[in-house]
């Protein structure tokens, strides 16, 4: 689990069948470096890798061919991009962010950039599939970056973020252009929102099996998910 505050930026070269170096080249490479051991997750552009060895100033990771096709990993690969970096969620880490699970949901593209005087206003465009867990004031990770929907257009499916400068400048957002494709992740309280709201009847008995403690909207809404 990361919390979608980037560490640092990386760029990423394979070394092998399925296996890939990813190098740390950000400012603040070698406070990420510090305590990273074998088998620490590590999302790479949002994407939850296993660091399979440490090196210097970076690590080796298993990218399976289903990762790099779902993924812009892939793309980043041929075109020598930059990739957010951020190892996972310490017991007594704060939380500045929101919880991501490094688990991609699909891609993205950007479709407009205009900066303001003070942010970077960018709007994207997605796929049905991750547009109905967006929600204006939600949480959203884009390339694993932590970001609130500033507005959501249901029908179109977009919606827009506005970026402040720390974030822009401190993340691969400030090398997005026209068209530029980027991971996209919703906030894992509506994933489960929506699952308990499909499940309709449910079979966990809170006091047995009576039809009241049944999981609907009002139940949700009396617990504070709603």
């Amino acid at each position: 689990m990361f919390t979608g505050l980037i560490q640092t930026l990386g760029k990423i070269k394979p070394v092998g069948k399925n296996s890939w170096q990813i190098t740390c080249v950000g400012d603040n490479s070698k406070l990420m470096m510090t305590d990273l051991a074998y088998g620490d997750s590590v999302a790479v552009d949002g994407v939850c890798l296993t660091v399979e060895k440490k090196l210097d100033n970076g690590f080796i990771a298993t990218i399976s061919p289903e990762t790099l096709r779902k993924t812009t990993l892939g793309q980043a690969l041929t075109s020598n991009q930059y990739v957010n970096l951020e190892t996972s969620l310490r017991v007594n880490s704060k939380v500045g962010g929101h919880f991501v699970m490094g688990h991609v949901d699909g891609i993205g593209q950007m479709i407009s950039v205009i900066q303001t005087a003070t942010s970077w206003e960018m709007e994207f465009v997605a796929t049905d599939a991750i547009a109905r867990y967006i929600v204006p004031k939600g949480s959203i990770a884009v390339n694993g970056i932590s970001l609130t929907v500033a507005e959501y257009d249901q029908e179109l499916c977009k919606f827009k973020i506005a970026v402040i400068p720390t974030t822009y400048t401190d993340t691969n957002l400030q090398y997005l252009t026209y068209g530029s494709w980027v991971n996209l992740e919703g906030d894992i309280l509506g994933k489960y929102v929506e699952r308990f709201l499909n499940i309709g009847k449910s079979t966990i008995p809170f006091k047995g099996n009576d039809s009241k403690n049944d999981i609907d909207s009002s139940f949700l809404n009396e617990h504070g998910y709603l």
